[in-house]
């Protein structure tokens, strides 16, 4: 046992405190025994030992405010001791699995790429594909700490990656419908102007006729390529004026029909609905699904239109062909831009290809639902589901 340490400066004040009593007029007695009760509480209270503590682990402590700060953190993070997990937050269980666990972070990986930056030993990042599915595209940055651990950090790429392919895809398609047409156009005035009288009226009306049929394509499509353009730049912006939607949808199907096809169309309005919008979208959205149900329909048979309700909180548009309808695979990819089922049967028909892409950007824009059925030999149905505005002429028409 180890002496204990003496008291020297709390003896010296009970010394000189018993002096003083002495010399105010204090018993000796009084002022012996105060000193010496001094003393022993100085000399006990010294030599004790201190107060148990109970002994926690550093690392311990360290791992659990780790795992409490990357908890709630959206992008996953996993944390290794010699390669095995110990911390998982809620988005990298979510990601991988809880029994991720206490397992080998490479036995969980499972990729060459990832694989080869853990074996490194060495803070640093990778782009892998394929670790939680086929398409996707995730980076992956480490940072490696003392005594074996490590922080891993995934960062979902897929998207980027998705909007940057369709960027691509949309410049390449934009350039080759456009190199079409202008083809066609030079081509002809070449032709035209080669040798103006060894052609005859009747070849040379044919040659401006097909010249006049490319340039309006070309038109359209540009046309449509604007309008998309301008509805994707506003497609987070939400109307904020009240339309009567029942004459609206009147007016754009008669003008998506035109005087030819007039007698095709069948329409009917069930009621008076009034939604928050933007007229001049809404009425391209009824005029591109009215044109598309009488191009692509049976040209002997009536295309419906159809605005009724939908509940009590919706208005549903209805646009209905009877034709050769469109094959289950195709549906999830009508809304992309220049997706065709049949390209021959579209460009002789004028279609750019971009109709259902802006009327599925006007959906989003409203709100909206929009919902594509077919079946094959019995036509097309198109639905789109508009919240109703409570307007005061809506309130009046109910009191």
């Amino acid at each position: 046992m180890s002496a204990r340490p003496l008291p020297l400066p709390g003896l010296i004040l009970a010394f000189v405190c018993c002096v003083v009593m002495i010399a105010i007029g204090v018993a000796p007695v009084v002022a012996l025994s105060v000193l010496l009760i001094w003393a022993g509480t100085l000399w006990l209270r010294v030599g004790s030992p201190p107060p148990p503590s109970e002994k926690i682990e550093p690392s311990a402590l360290t791992t659990d405010r780790m795992g409490e700060l990357f908890e709630s953190a959206d992008t996953p993070l996993l944390v290794t001791r010699r390669n095995r997990v110990i911390i998982a937050n809620r988005a990298a269980r979510e990601l991988f699995g809880v029994h991720i666990l206490e397992q080998d972070i490479r036995i969980s990986l499972r990729n060459p790429d990832a694989i080869q930056l853990i074996d490194s030993d060495e803070s640093g990042s990778v782009t892998v594909r394929g670790l939680t599915s086929v398409r996707d595209i995730w980076r992956i940055n480490t940072k490696q700490l003392d005594g074996g651990m490590g922080v891993y950090e995934f960062i979902n790429k897929t998207a980027e990656a998705d909007i940057s392919r369709a960027h691509t895809d949309f410049v390449a398609n934009a350039s080759h419908e456009l190199r079409t047409p202008l083809a066609s156009i030079i081509g002809y005035v070449e032709t035209l102007q080669e040798d103006v009288t060894a052609l005859d009226h009747e070849t040379s009306r044919k040659f401006l006729d097909t010249i006049s049929r490319e340039a309006q394509r070309l038109q359209h499509l540009v046309s449509d390529l604007m309008s998309l353009s301008r509805i994707e730049a506003e497609k987070h912006d939400r109307p904020s004026e009240i339309v009567d939607l029942g004459p609206l949808v009147a007016r754009a199907a008669a003008e998506g029909a035109g005087p030819d096809r007039t007698d095709r169309l069948d329409l009917a309005i069930e009621g008076e609905f009034h939604i928050m919008g933007d007229v001049q979208q809404l009425e391209q959205l009824v005029r591109n699904l009215v044109d598309n149900a009488l191009k692509y329909g049976d040209p002997t048979q009536m295309a419906t239109v159809r605005v009724h309700p939908s509940g009590k909180r919706r208005v549903r548009l209805v646009v209905r062909d009877r034709g050769d309808g469109i094959a289950a695979e195709h549906i999830p990819h009508l809304t992309r831009r220049f997706y065709r089922t049949d390209p021959g049967r579209s460009r002789a028909s004028g279609g750019t290809g971009l109709g259902l892409a802006i009327v599925k950007h006007i959906v989003e824009r409203h709100r909206a639902k929009l919902d594509i059925v077919s079946e094959m030999g019995v036509g097309t149905t198109v639905t789109v589901r508009f919240p109703i505005e409570r307007s005061e002429r809506s309130e009046h028409s109910e009191s």
